[in-house]
């Protein structure tokens, strides 16, 4: 099993950007053709890729080009999301990615956020992977497989000849237990005994509790699904951003309504919880398979509410990851929502990094 990645970046995006990215890698690699090839492209390929596709399967020397255009792209070597860019990671001598067909596999799943569709993406067998949107979820996005732009927006594939581990960074500090809610709408009245705007601030340092201090962007609601215990430890909680907060009868407007015998906690977006999380994440994942080799390759599906944006120009998420694998290859790209498999449920996440982890297949 062979498995190397390539990164590419321009004025322009000219097809032979991906072409670039890929030769790069298959050198890495020591191949002469590639068995697939997964291809991120930035949103500047978006309106008219399919000059790329054909550019890397001729180097490649293979079809099976599947990935999607995103704001930002990046491998282990460096992350680029202000400049033309190519990222690829080649699989080649066992392993390989597929059309999904039939069966209970674990499918490697690529939307357009105009192409997700929540009855499809939380239907059928376990999936995980990212929506290929910007911070708005617009813009001209594409999703391709097998060489080709995909019509319906969004791809299924298997990986054959590997084992996959999966894992989840939600990269959130919870403030708060979660307790029972009184809502109007998107207001929440109250959580627990007390009013919401009360209770959200009796767990926020002082300095942070004024009005005109609370710091309404980084502050989530935190909605836990499944079995109740455990489940922010776990990570089985749905976030949703608070859009503000209502003085004069002390309520707090989230971004989404909730069921009337819905339970909340009060999260934050922290630099630093996010690192910590992203390193817990990847102790997990190791000690679940220590008895086994280091992967062989790593997916990455970064939320763009973390990497740079989050960590003032730099990405902590794939220093943890470069320094617990060192050398190990890994591909990913900047979306607005990540997809992973929790509590038996296809779940949509936001502000998370799902993180799939390629092994020999044995």
């Amino acid at each position: 099993m062979k498995a190397a990645s390539g990164l590419a970046h321009g004025r322009s995006p000219e097809a032979a950007l991906a072409a670039r990215a890929v030769d790069m890698a298959m050198r890495r690699a020591g191949i002469t053709h590639a068995e697939s090839v997964l291809l991120y492209l930035t949103a500047d390929f978006a309106h008219d890729p399919q000059p790329a596709l054909a550019a890397a399967a001729r180097t490649a020397g293979c079809l099976q080009v599947s990935g999607c255009a995103a704001p930002g792209v990046f491998t282990d070597e460096d992350w680029v999301i202000d400049a033309p860019a190519a990222a690829a990671l080649v699989l080649a001598e066992g392993v390989s990615l597929h059309p999904a067909h039939t069966g209970e596999h674990t499918r490697l799943t690529l939307a357009a956020p105009n192409a997700l569709d929540l009855r499809w993406l939380e239907s059928g067998s376990p999936r995980f992977g990212g929506v290929s949107g910007d911070a708005t979820g617009q813009g001209p996005f594409a999703v391709w497989m097998g060489g080709r732009l995909q019509a319906g927006g969004h791809c299924e594939l298997d990986l054959h000849g590997a084992a996959l581990r999966i894992g989840v960074s939600r990269g959130v500090r919870a403030l708060s237990e979660p307790a029972k809610v009184c809502r109007r709408g998107n207001d929440i009245l109250s959580v627990g005994t007390l009013p919401a705007l009360t209770s959200l601030n009796r767990e926020l340092p002082l300095s942070l509790r004024a009005a005109e201090q609370l710091p309404v962007p980084l502050l989530m609601a935190g909605l836990p699904f499944g079995e109740p215990q455990n489940a922010i430890a776990e990570g089985r909680f749905h976030l949703l951003p608070l859009v503000g907060i209502n003085a004069h009868d002390k309520s707090v407007t989230i971004a989404g309504e909730v069921a009337a015998d819905a339970t909340l906690f009060w999260a934050m977006r922290l630099p630093q919880a996010a690192e910590n999380d992203m390193q817990s994440t990847l102790v997990r994942l190791a000690k679940e398979h220590e008895k086994q080799a280091s992967p062989a390759f790593g997916l990455m599906f970064p939320c763009m509410g973390r990497g740079p944006w989050l960590y003032g120009g730099e990405d902590r998420d794939i220093a943890v990851l470069k320094r617990r694998f060192p050398g190990m290859p890994f591909i990913g790209f900047y979306g607005n929502g990540e997809i992973a498999h929790f509590d038996g449920c296809n779940r949509l996440l936001q502000y998370s990094v799902v993180l799939a982890l390629g092994y020999a297949d044995v």
